[in-house]
């Protein structure tokens, strides 16, 4: 965990680097002189005069002075010596290279103690890793990097942080033209946390964008102070998350040993923070060169233009189930296209303006000038280049003319698409985001950009802090529904009146005051509707009595309560204590239709009344609730407040709740009631009154 204070300036920003090993070491020095980095390069060897051409010196005390930053390119246990030597002289800061701690703790128990040592040898001096490649500092030249890589130099750019030094190369490799600023390995994260990365990357000018590649969440208080920070800056943040699915999960165990929650969890957690989350490097990329070149934008409403009809409607299919649109053409648009296009050109959005004026750089600049008179806030052009090894492409170029004339007179945000990336010229790519035009290699990852970016525009980070319980339940017990449903009665949630009976003259009894018609259940079984342990609809006594005894032949009590027959809509309601103590609510369509449609939304906690509307609203069945044609429609106020005390019964209780369901949540026109409720909780949860 990041310690408090840590100033990770000097080792971002060095003006001197110490390398300390062998090969590694020497391959540390190269990079930097190939990116001609201009402070100070001090390799240290016990046996070298010199390393490529600079002084090397037999330890760290003979060093000139105290380095910014230092490479420790040795096994881990002169690691851990070798960081107690540079934390003495007032270094500041190293990347350590080598592995066997924490994340081996499988393999070899010993790792997490000589993690342990690390941090105690480290003290107040920041160190990154352990078991990481370090970082890339492409805007100074300064590299704690033992490898290849593919960046150049930049005056500014996107930083990536990733948990994986080989994605980190990968990343690196991109022909895509995206300027990068910073490239950071954050291993095990065993002091220097990603979150504490990004912090001090902010701080950086310029540093226009952040992406993170992450395993694994822990530092949340780091998280919060980052996204209240991006946020007050104006600086977007792209996450891509690993650990769908179980098979991920189980490679980052082995990989990081940084399994923590649920990946619902993880996706309510990024949306909580105000960043975006992509699912794809390729979109990872494109994002980060959108906010890059245009910033976050305003809406999701995109433009798009093309030669071709087929080009047209392939992106007006690309938006699938993204939430983006295309805003119909104006009256003016319409106008100015037509005296650009002439009368055989049908005008829409997509627009198709044919190939009638190709090459003719006027017509297609009043074309592209009409068309970025727009409510959109980004427009496409698509177009794919030709093979320059066998093809001409001089008027393709007249095309990026037009584009670029039309952006200069309208000022709006333009971006180039081909279908493919291999027909998009790298060098273009570069040249264009000089003028802050993206290009994008591929249409879904050019659309989930737009949606990366609008997602960020348009959020705010939750300032409150995340509830996690630190308290470990070794010990869990299923309360009976008759227990939960009073445990909630009491805390104010809307139940159904509930009365439990062992035989047949109290279920009698019971019916006499709750009135017909009933519902029946036994008490103490799972899966009650499965094994026909639950009547709807006991409209008398008789037919009371005849189900009553035989559910009592299957169960020693049951449950009496009233049989609502006309509910508008019926919604899951769950709260789930995740690996790593924070607590995630799910809401979501309920009854029959739950594992039927799997409609669902998640948030962590705690919640306000307006996150849980927000949530409610992106359900599938909203407009049900709302009155679907002409419907009854449910009454939300009562669900809301019901659904924000059940939340607030869980933060009282945080301790001991594992696990809490109500399937369903009957809604309706006037009123909330819970009709069916389970909790799960420690051993130890004291007894409701």
């Amino acid at each position: 965990m990041a310690k408090p204070g840590l100033n990770l300036d000097r080792l971002l920003r060095p003006r001197s680097i110490a390398v300390v090993g062998g090969s590694w070491g020497r391959s540390v020095v190269e990079q930097c002189a190939r990116m001609q980095f201009d402070g100070q390069i001090w390799p240290v060897h016990p046996k070298h005069d010199a390393v490529l051409g600079y002084q090397c010196y037999r330890s760290i005390a003979e060093l000139p002075a105290a380095p910014d930053a230092t490479f420790v390119g040795v096994n881990r246990h002169l690691t851990v010596e070798l960081t107690r030597e540079l934390a003495a002289a007032g270094a500041g800061g190293a990347v350590c290279f080598a592995s066997g701690f924490s994340e081996a703790a499988a393999e070899d128990a010993s790792g997490v103690e000589l993690q342990q040592q690390l941090l105690e040898a480290a003290g107040t001096m920041p160190i990154v890793g352990p078991n990481c490649y370090g970082l890339i500092n492409y805007l100074d030249g300064a590299l704690l990097w033992p490898d290849q890589h593919g960046g150049r130099r930049v005056d500014s750019g996107v930083a990536i942080i990733t948990q994986s030094s080989n994605i980190a190369i990968s990343m690196t490799m991109q022909r895509r033209g995206l300027p990068l600023a910073y490239v950071m390995t954050a291993g095990n994260q065993a002091q220097v946390t990603i979150a504490s990365m990004a912090m001090a990357l902010l701080d950086d000018p310029r540093v226009t964008c952040i992406g993170l590649h992450v395993e694994g969440f822990s530092d949340y208080h780091g998280l919060q102070q980052l996204a209240d920070k991006a946020h007050a800056k104006g600086i977007g943040i792209v996450v891509i998350k690993a650990g769908r699915s179980e098979q991920a999960q189980a490679a980052m165990v082995s990989h990081t040993n940084s399994l923590s929650g649920t990946d619902a969890s993880s996706s309510a957690l990024i949306e909580r923070l105000g960043f975006a989350r992509v699912f794809s490097i390729p979109s990872f990329l494109e994002s980060l060169k959108l906010l890059h070149s245009c910033g976050m934008l305003r809406s999701n409403k995109i433009a798009s233009m093309s030669c071709s009809g087929g080009e047209a409607s392939i992106m007006a299919d690309a938006i699938g189930d993204r939430p983006l649109e295309y805003p119909p053409l104006s009256t003016q648009q319409r106008a100015a296209l037509r005296e650009a296009l002439g009368p055989m050109v049908a005008l829409a959005n997509p627009l198709d303006y044919h190939t009638y004026i190709w090459n003719d750089l006027a017509a297609m600049t009043a074309t592209f000038t009409a068309m970025l008179q727009t409510p959109a806030d980004l427009t496409f052009l698509v177009i794919d280049f030709p093979r320059n090894d066998i093809c001409e492409d001089d008027s393709w170029w007249v095309a990026i003319d037009a584009l670029i004339a039309a952006r200069d007179a309208t000022g709006a945000s333009v971006a180039l698409v081909a279908t493919m990336p291999e027909n998009l010229p790298e060098s273009l790519c570069v040249d264009l985001m000089q003028k802050n035009i993206p290009s994008f290699g591929g249409i879904d990852e050019a659309l989930d950009a737009v949606v990366a970016s609008s997602c960020i525009g348009k959020s705010k980070p939750v300032s409150d802090a995340l509830l996690q319980s630190e308290k470990v339940i070794n010990e869990s017990v299923v309360l009976a529904e008759y227990e939960s449903k009073k445990r909630l009665q009491q805390a104010g949630v809307p139940v159904a009146t509930v009365e439990l009976v062992s035989n047949l003259e109290q279920a009698i009894a019971a019916a006499a005051v709750i009135g017909y018609p009933l519902v029946i259940k036994v008490s103490g079984i799972a899966h009650k509707t499965e094994q026909g342990g639950v009547v709807l609809g006991v409209q008398s006594e008789d037919q009371l009595q005849l189900h009553a005894e035989r559910l009592l032949k299957i169960s020693d009590a049951l449950l009496i309560e009233p049989y609502y027959q006309h509910a508008v809509a019926e919604l899951l309601v769950g709260v789930v204590r995740e690996p790593d103590g924070l607590f995630k609510l799910t809401i979501g369509a309920g009854g029959v239709l739950t594992e039927l449609i799997r409609d669902t939304a998640s948030l962590l906690l705690p919640v306000s009344s307006a996150d849980i509307q927000q949530q409610l609203k992106s359900l599938r069945v909203a407009p049900v609730l709302n009155g679907y044609r002409g419907q009854a429609a449910a009454d939300m106020p009562s669900i809301v407040d019901a659904i924000h005390k059940l939340c607030e019964w869980v933060v009282q209780n945080a301790d001991h709740v594992c696990e809490l369901e109500i399937n369903p949540l009957l809604c309706l026109e006037n009123s909330v009631v819970v009709v069916d409720a389970l909790i799960t909780s420690s051993s130890s949860f004291p007894k409701s009154v």
